[in-house]
């Protein structure tokens, strides 16, 4: 029995398997079993931002010296290094991080934490959206995937695109109820093909919060950590976020982990009885992989920002000159580039064409969705385009 017919036999998946068995990862390339070298713009779904095995990263995790495991009521300080880190690098007054394991965990405790702080039952999300597989997550997200879940959160209302100044109208109508805890969304929706709201519209939806007692939850998962050229997407707009949701880059993909941090205001109120126990949330290699992936962020900050603008150009121009079958409209901001070909299947046509050719790449939706790792060069970039060419 062969690998696939044994993952088939023994291992539960949400999503069929692409048909790569990996092998090897390495800079901007992933190896297969077969031997065949795959141009890496997938990027672990936005997990690999500084490209695969980073010797500084891998240095720090074997070389470590650190306990197997640190009971969560314990003092540990390297939880506190990277809590203070996090503060320094997140946006606004965002100061108290809580420990998570991924994405998902950081968005419960998110909505924990925002109706608890405002004793109301409801969240208001972006239709379509994406934030995670629990409950809560799913409750959230797109209203066409919950139809097989009889058991969702009530009270999750939706806000259809586009994000624009009309929109805050009716922002306005259902916040000035004051029904509603929190609104959650990705400030840069890369889970709907890098969908990028109206700065207005982002302005405008901060002050209706504030005035409404609204908390403002910005899921970072994806476009955290430089993702957009910026430290997180949140910079590009007018806002003040009360809680930020972080996971994916935490770690540059050597360990899994996730974080939410909100305000000491929030704090001083919640801190005390939301609990968030998680007996792997910020393991010690894990915390060493984020010490290690963030200090080499900051430290290389103007280089790869650099070439995160250099490689917006790269794709902006390269995918600009493929002659799809239909007239796409591409969206990009920094290393989040979106491709929306107004037709899933073809674009589903063309993800399995690339796999074939040697190059990885996602698809949300009738989007094509690259995210290429910062220090991916102009040549491997400009020959990832190449294959994308021949896949059209």
């Amino acid at each position: 029995m062969n690998t696939k017919e044994k993952d088939e036999k023994y291992f539960g998946r949400g999503n069929p398997a692409m048909d790569l068995e990996v092998v090897k990862a390495e800079g901007s390339y992933v190896y297969g079993a077969d031997g065949k070298k795959y141009v890496d713009f997938l990027g672990g779904a936005g997990v690999g931002n500084l490209g695969w095995g980073v010797k500084e990263i891998e240095d720090a995790i074997r070389n470590s010296d650190r306990p197997t495991y640190v009971y969560p009521n314990f003092y540990y300080r390297l939880w506190t290094e990277l809590a203070e880190l996090l503060a320094e690098l997140c946006p606004g007054n965002l100061k108290k991080s809580y420990r998570m394991t991924g994405g998902s965990e950081a968005v419960e405790a998110a909505l924990e934490i925002a109706t608890m702080f405002t004793g109301r039952k409801k969240i208001l999300s972006v239709e379509g959206s994406y934030h995670g597989n629990t409950i809560g997550a799913l409750s959230i997200g797109a209203t066409k995937k919950q139809k097989k879940f009889p058991n969702l959160l009530e009270g999750c209302e939706k806000l259809e695109l586009p994000l624009n100044k009309e929109k805050l109208q009716q922002v306005e109508k259902m916040l000035y109820t004051k029904e509603v805890a929190a609104v959650i969304m990705e400030p840069i929706i890369v889970n709907l093909g890098v969908l990028i709201p109206e700065e207005e519209f982002m302005a405008g939806l901060n002050k209706i919060c504030k005035e409404t007692g609204t908390l403002l939850i910005m899921d970072e998962a994806i476009t955290g950590f430089g993702r957009t050229g910026k430290m997180f997407a949140t910079e590009h707009f007018d806002i003040e976020p009360d809680i930020l949701c972080m996971a994916k880059a935490i770690t540059a993909g050597h360990a899994g982990m996730g974080a939410v941090i909100t305000t000491p205001e929030i704090d001083k109120k919640v801190g005390g009885e939301i609990g968030l126990y998680s007996s792997y949330g910020w393991h010690p290699i894990a915390v060493d992989a984020s010490l290690a992936a963030l200090n080499y962020l900051q430290k290389n900050k103007q280089k790869l920002f650099h070439n995160i603008d250099q490689l917006e150009q790269i794709f902006k121009k390269g995918v600009s000159e493929i002659d799809f079958r239909n007239d796409p409209e591409m969206r990009i901001k920094g290393a989040a580039i979106g491709v929306d070909l107004k037709d899933e299947e073809y674009a589903s046509e063309i993800k399995q064409r690339a796999l074939k050719n040697g190059l990885l790449i996602n698809t949300e939706g009738s989007s094509l969705l690259f995210l290429p790792n910062f220090e991916m060069t102009q040549k491997t970039a400009l020959e990832g385009i190449d294959l994308l060419k021949n896949c059209v």
